[in-house]
């Protein structure tokens, strides 16, 4: 279920760009991206809360006590806040300056790496074979995809616009990891993410009086923000932490490759776009890969505790 559930959020992070096509012509980046979280951080800090107060009540009298509050846990807790409200600027500042396909290779297709790579600094735990087999796959199969679907638009290689999407990808992979740094200490997953949604919506506030939303007028857009707040961001990352809870950070940042997978699904069949022979065979490369990987998942995870001071 774990697995199923990382990939369903995995699923809904990839209707963001059909979204996005689909709402107003006079919407920008950023402007998009400052209501997304305003939206989507408050109602997943609403959800969280009554989904961690029904898991209170549901507890078990002889489950562990939860943590103590403490400066570090919620230090975290902001951190992930702060990297989700980040997330969005450097993957857009990405696609702006090297193209949508390129973009988002480099920062969909890095940050899997990315999050092994700490995780295996955090707990000297070297990621399974199975994870670098699946891994690998799926990044061949990001980069098969981009290259393919990038074929017919040229594209540069911009070096403010990789860092912004090496960027995305490092706040993506330190999110997969303090949160399951905080889940390994026994904290709540609605708890976690119920901190996050309140830490970036609280980042994301002040920008808002220096953008134009006029386009929240439109019924169109109205509808676009509501689904890339409360979709996108709220339900996909209660989905995501969920999982996270049965699942490793490496593990979990493969399987949200599913999100260009379900881009380009949707973009063939909403948007009317073609791919290339070579997008067509980097789609059925990351298939596998993620296939391999959730089948190599369903063995219950073995916890390795971080030590987190409360």
């Amino acid at each position: 279920m774990h697995v199923f559930a990382v990939l369903a959020a995995a699923v809904l992070f990839g209707t963001t760009g059909t979204s996005q096509a689909l709402g107003p012509d006079d919407t920008t980046p950023l402007s998009i991206g400052v209501m997304r979280m305003v939206i989507g951080g408050t109602g997943l800090a609403l959800l969280a809360g009554l989904l961690a107060r029904r898991h209170a009540r549901r507890r078990p009298a002889d489950a562990p006590p939860t943590p103590r509050p403490g400066f570090r846990p919620l230090l975290l807790m902001a951190v992930t806040g702060i990297c989700l409200a980040l997330y969005q600027p450097l993957f857009f500042l990405g696609t702006e300056r090297n193209g949508v396909a390129v973009g988002t290779v480099v920062a969909l297709g890095s940050a899997p790496v990315m999050a092994g790579l700490l995780e295996w600094l955090l707990t000297r735990r070297l990621p399974s074979a199975t994870w670098v087999v699946a891994t690998g796959a799926a990044t061949i199969g990001v980069v098969l995809l981009g290259a393919g679907g990038d074929a017919a638009g040229g594209g540069g290689t911009d070096p403010a616009g990789l860092l912004g999407s090496l960027g995305a990808a490092a706040t993506f992979a330190v999110i997969a990891n303090v949160q399951r740094r905080l889940l390994d200490a026994g904290w709540d997953p609605f708890t976690v993410v119920g901190g996050m949604g309140a830490s970036s919506a609280l980042v994301a506030l002040p920008a808002l009086p220096f953008v134009d939303v006029s386009w929240l007028g439109e019924p169109a857009g109205l509808a676009m923000a509501l689904w890339l707040g409360l979709g996108t961001i709220s339900v996909a990352y209660v989905l995501f932490t969920w999982g996270l809870g049965g699942l490793t950070a490496a593990t979990a940042a493969t399987l949200t490759l599913g999100e260009p997978l379900t881009a380009a699904i949707l973009g063939l069949t909403v948007l009317g776009e073609r791919l290339s022979v070579l997008a067509v065979i980097g789609l059925v490369v990351l298939g596998i890969g993620l296939a391999l990987l959730a089948r190599g998942s369903r063995a219950p995870r073995d916890p390795q505790p971080f030590a987190v001071e409360g």
